[in-house]
């Protein structure tokens, strides 16, 4: 299977040079293929993706209405979330990938705004059918006398995930500048980011003020993403990613037992009490810790995607997978539906072992659903022939700023019933329409 050097997060990662493997563990491989490591933290990622958000939410059927809770808000319930948090882990593989892409157009004369163009294309595409299906949707089922409320709360649910796709647009942009930042200063770049995450932590908690916190949207998710980068660049070596490891998880403990944070490390149903949103130093840390492992991990990660049977899954699999953490939503509140409205089983007490059955079930029942979907759902990820071309530099950063927007609307007000919906998804065609060549050529 070949490997492009301009896809995106969600399909593939590209191949990256070599040299000094032996000496770089870190390093990815030869040119030859796929850097297979970063395809198992991918598939890893977005398996805990759908887990969790089958497993954590707690619902209950009440008047014909859906109240909605979540497993993090019952006693020892913020462990779990020490182990599904995993999005540190795709940002750092988008930052690998967005490098090499950016790298490889740069060596070939692309310009700038084209190669935003593609990245942003590619990015935003695959939402606008998967909002026309939902807020149609949403509106038949409706407009065919299903209550209002438990919709509205698919139909949120559903918009929530792209929350990561109107953080990643930021990414995108400020990827030539970070990989010019990372070429010429190495360390001092996430060091310096992650820095300024640690002084809007400073200022937020200190003044009260809140709303500074989400300037960490940048700082954090940035300083992440360049680890990806300097894994891509072939120095996160055995004893930095050791450091990771060792600096990473005792500075999360020390902060969530000393300072002024949740012990949540994800927010599914209780985003107001989580490191999440807005993001802080504890992600940070975590996501840190998360990319020594898994950098400490690769040499057996490798070995055991180097066997036939590992290697045909992840070839058939991986890219599909931004496709299903898209459209995962999708079965999970269909089968949701059907147990609690139409069995009248709400989800079992947390922490419990009918819990813990009712997870697995649910699991089994999914994947053969997830599985066709993705399959049927892939063809979106291409966008149409129409839309190629560059726009030029300030075309395209209209059009970044139209797409994320568009997404964060989605993201705050749901796939579902209203004007909003419809405003947002207006925001990504607009956005995505922009990202083709003016002359339409």
């Amino acid at each position: 299977m070949t490997v492009s050097a301009e896809q995106e997060p969600g399909g593939a990662p590209p191949a990256y040079p070599s040299a000094t493997v032996a000496a770089a563990p870190s390093r990815p491989p030869s040119d030859t293929g796929r850097d297979r490591f970063l395809d198992v933290v991918r598939l890893f990622v977005m398996a805990l993706v759908v887990l969790q958000h089958w497993w954590l939410p707690v619902l209950v059927q009440e008047q014909g209405g859906l109240d909605t809770g979540s497993v993090l808000t019952s006693e020892g319930g913020f462990l779990l979330t020490w182990v599904s948090q995993v999005m540190p882990l795709i940002f750092f593989v988008g930052g690998a990938a967005n490098m090499i892409s950016w790298r490889s157009a740069r060596g070939r004369g692309v310009a700038a705004s084209t190669w935003f163009a593609r990245r942003l294309r590619r990015l935003a595409w695959p939402v606008v059918p998967l909002a026309v299906v939902w807020i149609a949707a949403s509106h038949l089922l409706v407009l065919g006398g299903s209550p209002v409320q438990p919709v509205l709360v698919g139909a949120g649910a559903a918009g929530m995930v792209l929350w990561f796709l109107a953080v990643y647009v930021l990414v995108v942009v400020a990827t030539p500048v970070l990989v010019r930042a990372q070429e010429r200063f190495g360390w001092w770049v996430p060091v310096a980011l992650l820095g300024a995450a640690a002084v809007v932590d400073l200022t937020r908690f200190g003044t009260g003020a809140q709303w500074v916190g989400y300037l960490n949207v940048a700082f954090v998710w940035l300083g992440v993403h360049q680890f990806g980068f300097a894994y891509a660049h072939g120095t996160i070596r055995r004893r930095y990613a050791a450091a990771m490891v060792v600096g990473g998880g005792l500075t999360a403990l020390a902060l969530v037992f000393v300072g002024p944070y949740s012990l949540n490390m994800t927010g599914v149903f209780a985003a107001e009490d989580s490191n999440v949103a807005p993001p802080t130093m504890v992600l940070a840390a975590v996501g840190a810790l998360q990319v020594g492992v898994a950098v400490l991990s690769r040499e057996r990660i490798s070995a055991w995607t180097r066997r036939p049977g590992p290697a045909r899954l992840l070839d058939r699999v991986c890219p599909q997978l931004m496709t299903v953490y898209l459209w995962h939503m999708l079965p999970i509140s269909v089968v949701a539906g059907v147990v609690v409205f139409g069995l009248g089983i709400n989800t079992p007490e947390p922490m419990t072992g009918l819990w813990l059955l009712w997870g697995l079930l649910g699991a089994a029942v999914l994947l053969p659903l997830i599985v066709p979907l993705a399959h049927w759902a892939v063809r979106f990820e291409t966008p149409p022939r129409a839309l190629e071309g560059s726009p030029g530099m300030i075309r395209v950063l209209i059009a970044a700023a139209l797409i994320g927007g568009g997404m964060l609307t989605l993201t705050v007000c749901g796939l579902g019933l209203g004007l909003s919906p419809l405003l947002g998804l207006l925001a990504v065609v607009a956005g995505v329409t922009l990202t083709r060549d003016p002359g339409g050529g």
